[in-house]
């Protein structure tokens, strides 16, 4: 009996299954639905919008329509003439400027004469502020010599002064002095008799400070009086005789 070889055909189905397996593989059904396809580097970058163009949707950091999307390369313009902030005042913040400050109240105020050491004729006028805010005096006081027992006090004298009108502020807490010479040539002839008392208003304005707050204060009886000078408010006493040698020049 002959025996019938069928190896061609096996060959042929098993070369015929094979392909619709390859054909399987590479087919779409085969993609993964979940991952989707992958984006190609070339696409995931996004061109830059046109100008004047809406910004995309969803975007965050677009800047809205017709805002600076820079800072400021200036400071601001501060017009000419004005301040950029407000200028120191005794005691700090908002507190008036020293030549604005508010006259001082005599209340506040607490006044001594004392000889000057080395310089027999001349006094020094002390004035202390006692408030708790600084407070202003006129550029000088009002000043004059008499006789206490006299009751006409019209014709004292009243001393020549140096120049200077601003008001003279004085801090909180701090002095003004003023130095009177009575006697600037130590005159020993000539001198004006009976003259015993000083008188001292701390504010010669009297729209600020009556002539009831004025002090009075004794001389001494060997005390020569002629032609006395006296110079404005400083802030110390070494000032206040620069000041006082200035007065009638």
């Amino acid at each position: 009996m002959s025996v019938r070889r069928r190896r061609p055909l096996l060959v042929t189905a098993v070369l015929a299954v094979g392909a619709g397996l390859v054909l399987t593989a590479c087919g779409p059904d085969n993609a993964d639905p979940a991952a989707g396809p992958k984006a190609s580097p070339t696409t995931a970058a996004v061109a830059p919008a046109p100008t004047g163009a809406a910004p995309a949707a969803g975007s965050p950091t677009a800047p809205a329509t017709g805002a600076a999307s820079h800072a400021p390369t200036t400071a601001p313009h501060t017009p000419s003439g004005t301040s950029p902030s407000t200028s120191a005042r005794p005691g700090g913040g908002n507190a008036p400027a020293p030549t604005d400050a508010t006259p001082c109240d005599i209340s506040n105020l607490s006044i001594h004469v004392t000889a000057r050491p080395g310089a027999p004729s001349q006094r020094v006028i002390d004035v202390h502020n006692t408030g708790t805010s600084a407070c202003s005096l006129s550029s000088s006081p009002g000043v004059n010599l008499g006789n206490s027992t006299a009751r006409d006090q019209s014709n004292n004298i009243r001393p020549v002064l140096a120049s200077g009108t601003l008001r003279f502020p004085v801090p909180a807490g701090q002095n003004a002095y003023v130095v009177i010479d009575l006697n600037p040539t130590n005159a020993t002839t000539g001198t004006t008799p009976d003259i015993n008392e000083i008188n001292v208003l701390a504010d010669q304005d009297d729209t600020n400070m009556p002539l009831a707050a004025t002090h009075n204060f004794p001389l001494t009886p060997d005390t020569r009086v002629l032609n006395p000078h006296m110079g404005n408010y400083r802030a110390t006493i070494a000032d206040a005789v620069t000041s006082m040698a200035a007065a009638g020049k």
